[in-house]
């Protein structure tokens, strides 16, 4: 077998890198507001620094680290009211994109979006939270690609990237998977229907009602 060349191996090593940092934060084992040694997590991963470096600007690109001056690398931190604000502002654009959707709606988007309610349907039942997360994301994209709004989707995305640290942990837990896809199922109900109204009704709930549930499980450990 001929070896990729160098460029090549590079990329896949960097990938690699991003996809264990990703692995290792989403898990906690790295929490927020830790600081990330470049040093260590070379020594750590069997690496040079070059690869941990660029690995740190596409984790930053993705909202889960940043940068303080002179101090270095950090896992992001999120404040609750943060949060909060974050979500009525993704409560909006995601309203606006289910109305324009109604507009774009056709027969090959409606086979798209049958099978991800499914398969979301099916990562609830095996209660797998990190597939039903990914589905999730793929389900809201897909709106916001048939809004045709191009700054619109740019916002929603920058918005989701900031939560992914919170999001990920509520779809933990099987009861939220369960009322997160039966909102989405009225999303789909009345973009498939025609209805601007109830799109935006629908999609504005939903991410409200999210909102909710988040909140509801990170006051869950002080309840207990």
């Amino acid at each position: 077998m001929i070896a990729p060349p160098s460029s090549a191996r590079a990329a896949i090593l960097s990938q690699t890198v991003v996809s264990e940092l990703k692995r290792l934060i989403y898990s906690g084992e790295f929490m927020p507001g830790e600081r990330l040694n470049e040093a260590t997590l070379a020594i750590r991963m069997g690496t040079s620094r070059g690869p941990i470096r660029e690995a740190m600007k596409v984790l930053a690109g993705l909202g889960l680290v940043t940068s303080i001056p002179n101090r270095g690398m950090f896992v992001r931190q999120l404040s609750v009211r943060d949060m909060v604000e974050v979500y009525e502002l993704r409560a909006v654009i995601f309203a606006f994109a289910a109305e324009r959707a109604c507009e774009n709606f056709s027969k090959q988007d409606a086979v798209r979006f049958e099978k991800l309610l499914d398969d979301m349907d099916s990562a609830y039942q095996n209660n797998d939270g990190a597939l039903y997360y990914e589905l999730n994301l793929a389900f809201h994209e897909l709106i916001l690609d048939l809004s045709g709004n191009k700054r619109a989707k740019q916002t929603y995305d920058d918005y989701v990237k900031e939560l992914h640290l919170f999001r990920r942990k509520y779809f933990n837990i099987s009861n939220n998977m369960h009322n997160s896809n039966a909102e989405h199922r009225k999303i789909y109900q009345a973009i498939s229907s025609g209805s601007p109204a109830k799109a935006w009704t629908a999609a504005q709930r939903h991410v409200l009602g999210g909102r909710s549930r988040l909140l509801a499980t990170l006051e869950a450990p002080l309840a207990g």
